[in-house]
């Protein structure tokens, strides 16, 4: 139970650092947050893990957590600022990308030993990201959008602020299975047998899932921060 336990930890740490920005720094705290869930999550994710007596990869709590600030964003200011937040992460991920791979050219310094496990530690991780970063670009840009138009698609629908939680979850689940099949297909064809493969997609979506119905309070107390916000600024 090691694995869980720790799993739920991080869960709850991360929407807690989720409204933490939120409160400290407002609007700009949610959108800096979005940058931080991509570069983490595309590092974390090359780390396969038993979760539950499953296959799965870290990085799903993280990244799931960017559809609860594009939601936020979306219910407290708008579109415009949710897809914003979503071009802000594709870039940052692109950039990232370039930087760390540029890096790897680098040669450590001759005779510290030191310098060259650090280099072939990075270099584990971030010769791995050109793929990564591939089929991340692709489902990131195709779920995020997909989550910014289904929120106010089902916002028009239902419009109470009691339906928060409806447009919130049938918004981010159909996102996230988007982003799931995306993913799993690029980044790990061919890397893993099928049954691996079909195991992490499962995993990877459930996992997901959980954490898009656990972000429901959140949501609602990011709200509660906006109305207090917006009362204060009067």
């Amino acid at each position: 139970m090691h694995n869980e336990i720790l799993w739920l930890v991080m869960l709850l740490a991360n929407f807690l650092l989720i409204i933490a920005a939120y409160r400290l720094f407002g609007k700009l705290g949610l959108i800096m947050w979005i940058p931080i869930s991509v570069i983490v999550a595309n590092i974390q994710v090359i780390q396969t893990i038993e979760l539950f007596g499953l296959v799965a990869t870290l990085g799903n709590i993280v990244y799931a957590s960017s559809f609860l600030v594009t939601d936020i964003l979306s219910e407290n200011y708008g579109k415009h600022e949710a897809k914003k937040a979503v071009w802000i992460g594709f870039f940052s991920l692109i950039a990232m990308t370039l930087v760390m791979n540029l890096a790897l050219y680098f040669r450590p310094l001759a005779g510290d030993e030191f310098a060259t496990t650090t280099h072939d530690s990075l270099s584990t991780i971030f010769k791995l990201m050109p793929r990564i970063a591939i089929a991340s670009l692709s489902a990131y840009i195709v779920s995020q959008r997909h989550d910014v138009w289904a929120y106010h698609f089902w916002r028009k629908r239902f419009p109470s602020e009691k339906q928060i939680w409806l447009r919130n979850n049938l918004s981010t689940m159909v996102s996230q299975l988007l982003d799931s099949i995306i993913f799993t297909l690029i980044a790990f064809w061919s890397v893993f047998e099928n049954n691996v493969l079909w195991e992490v997609f499962i995993t990877t979506y459930l996992l997901k899932w959980v954490v898009a119905a656990a972000d429901t309070p959140f949501i609602y107390w990011a709200k509660s921060i906006f109305k207090k916000q917006r009362f204060v600024m009067r």
